[in-house]
């Protein structure tokens, strides 16, 4: 069976009862049955077939099957369960979020094998398409929902996300999470920088904190990513700022060999549950990447080296951690905390009322803290 070779890994699988491939850079399973539906096929229809977990291949108008998707997302929401902490509330609302995604991921589109979407007023999707699945031999079933986001990650890559502290663009792929929120990056930015000859970024994701390391007189930056996708959009960026030869992606798991005077990583910042690839940014199962830096840290810094751990408290205030087991791991991996400063977060969700964790987003704090060894 062919694979592609775009920016994303694709769960790849035969359709049932057609040879018809499904393309997910996002995870998502194909449905075990599915019809085709066009225009005529009303939304409570489909909340029925796509409740019992039949796919709904379209054949209709484009924005027909886009607004099918809207009255579908709002027939499948339901109302937030009475739970007796915050931290139950939280994980009832990702299993929630899981739910409707994967109801939403039924609601499919046949691309043909040159990447072209051929419904009634359809745009497009080619490039965005290539981008992410790659050359193929033949047409392919991708979820609607999916092809949403594909397309507006092509534009996310094609203009870039403006970052200030930078003073230039960075260019997201899809699947990488793309710093439209700024605090951390001016985090780092405004943080003292000693003389550094090599540091390492763990996760770099995009590759902007590399960047801004090295606009900030850094020598060279090893950038790490245990994603592929990551480390092709990192080295994108490297070439688009002109910084080749002074930052190396890398794909490893962490660290890379050797030692370094600066390790700054930004974990994914809730012990939750990824429910997609997409998710792993934010969630991390179990804390496991954060306390694995702390733990692995000593081993890669060079006598006076720092580590630069940025963190949000959100999951402090959602009751997933406390900050005493945030540094009961600091004292266990050997290091103290140096110094620690502070921004609270700009995203729109902490002043909007209606986010049923307002409260905790609305306090939300985000540090870099700055680690050291233990002496003696």
């Amino acid at each position: 069976m062919h694979l592609p070779e775009g920016d994303a890994a694709c769960a790849q699988q035969v359709m049932p009862g057609n040879a018809l491939r499904w393309f997910s850079a996002n995870g998502a399973e194909p449905p075990v049955r599915f019809v085709h539906a066009d225009d005529r096929m009303s939304a409570n229809r489909a909340y029925r077939l796509v409740s019992r977990g039949t796919g709904l291949l379209w054949q209709g108008d484009f924005h027909q099957a886009r607004q099918l998707l809207s009255a579908l997302s709002r027939r499948l929401q339901r109302p937030q369960k009475r739970t007796s902490s915050a931290a139950e509330a939280f994980l009832h609302h990702r299993q929630e979020q899981s739910r409707r995604a994967r109801a939403l991921s039924l609601v499919m589109v046949r691309i043909e094998s040159d990447h072209a979407l051929e419904l009634r007023r359809a745009p497009d999707v080619g490039p965005a398409c290539r981008d992410v699945y790659g050359e193929v031999d033949a047409p392919y079933v991708v979820p609607l929902r999916e092809l949403l986001g594909v397309i507006s990650a092509g534009e996310w890559r094609r203009k870039g996300v403006a970052v200030p502290a930078l003073g230039a663009h960075i260019h997201p792929h899809y699947g990488v999470f793309a710093p439209t929120r700024n605090e951390y990056v001016d985090l780092v930015a405004d943080a003292p920088l000693p003389p550094v000859r090599t540091a390492f970024d763990i996760g770099t994701g995009t590759g902007v904190l590399a960047a801004l390391l090295v606009r900030r007189g850094v020598a060279r930056v090893v950038a790490t990513d245990s994603s592929a996708r990551a480390i092709r959009c990192a080295e994108d960026n490297v070439r688009r700022l002109g910084l080749t030869g002074r930052i190396e992606p890398v794909e490893a798991d962490l660290f890379p060999p050797g030692r370094a005077q600066l390790v700054v990583c930004n974990p994914p910042w809730l012990p939750a549950q990824p429910h997609s690839s997409l998710d792993h940014a934010v969630y991390g199962p179990e804390s496991r990447m954060l306390l694995d830096f702390l733990d692995r840290l000593p081993d890669h810094l060079q006598p006076g080296g720092e580590g630069w751990l940025i963190l949000s408290d959100l999951a402090e205030r959602l009751g997933l951690r406390t900050r005493a087991e945030l540094l009961d791991a600091v004292h266990r991996a050997g290091l103290r905390v140096v110094a620690r400063s502070d921004t609270e977060p700009r995203h729109p969700k902490a002043a909007a009322p209606g986010d049923p964790f307002h409260a905790a987003r609305a306090g939300e704090v985000i540090s870099l803290w700055r680690l050291a060894p233990i002496e003696g």
